[in-house]
């Protein structure tokens, strides 16, 4: 079983690349973040057609996350976190799909930092760790996967220096990824990869792609049953180098 995210950075402005992509590798499960649509403009009938259910929590012009499961429709358990009321971003989405539970996340970025953003980054990390809890405790066989706008290591972005005071690598969004780790989750792409050096997104300014100056926010987290699944773990790199793609390449994780 494959499991891929993918943060598709406008699912209208890249819908050849995802049909292309969705055609030749054939995830089972597909993550997908920052729609930027919402809900009453989705391509849902070129998803179908290219032979997935297409479950969707968009929003206009921002943030938004699916959940697309080949031959099979993705069973909703659930949209947002619990713990902010007034929080109408679209950021969370889990759901059951060929018998494991998925959740699509796209985790706020924090920027500027110090800041308003960032604490709503760091409360948004909170929540979703207790989400987390709640599934480690139920022993549901599980993938969070997506674009988690974290660095976790100095050896997972090209430049450590580049990005020293973005909030992507600061101490407290690092220590919030390690904190939900550390619950028992299993990430996949650095199990596979603890050599790091393996990047999942590339800026479109100065170069970075041409210079492959990039780094690895997009990640898959493992719930231990699946953790001991683990086939294979890797990033679908040649995506982010075609014609009006994405600025981040499909990322995934091959399951027993």
């Amino acid at each position: 079983m494959k499991i891929a995210t993918f943060n598709i950075n406008g699912i209208k402005a890249r819908l050849p690349r995802l049909i292309e992509w969705l055609e030749e590798r054939q995830p089972d499960v597909a993550c997908l973040q920052e729609l930027k649509s919402s809900d009453e403009t989705m391509p849902t009938k070129e998803i179908e057609a290219a032979g997935y259910g297409f479950l969707y929590h968009g929003q206009k012009g921002f943030n938004g996350v699916a959940i697309l499961a080949k031959g099979a429709d993705p069973v909703e358990v659930q949209r947002g976190l619990a713990g902010e009321a007034e929080d109408e971003q679209s950021r969370y989405l889990e759901a059951d799909a060929h018998g494991i539970r998925v959740a699509s996340i796209y985790l706020p970025n924090g920027n500027p930092q110090p800041g308003p953003k960032f604490d709503y980054k760091l409360r948004w990390m909170a929540r979703l760790r207790e989400r987390a809890r709640m599934l480690l405790a139920a022993e549901i066989p599980t993938v969070l996967a997506g674009d988690y706008n974290v660095i976790p290591h100095d050896d997972d972005v090209w430049d450590p220096r580049a990005m020293a005071t973005d909030a992507l690598m600061q101490p407290e969004s690092r220590d919030a990824w390690f904190r939900l780790l550390g619950d028992g989750w299993t990430d996949a792409l650095r199990s596979r990869h603890p050599a790091g050096h393996v990047w999942t997104y590339w800026d479109y300014q100065a170069g970075a792609w041409q210079r492959d100056h990039g780094f690895r926010i997009d990640h898959l987290l493992l719930s231990p049953a699946l953790a001991d699944r683990l086939v294979d773990a890797g990033v679908d790199k040649d995506h982010r180098g075609r014609e009006k793609a994405s600025d981040h390449a499909p990322t995934w994780v091959v399951l027993s």
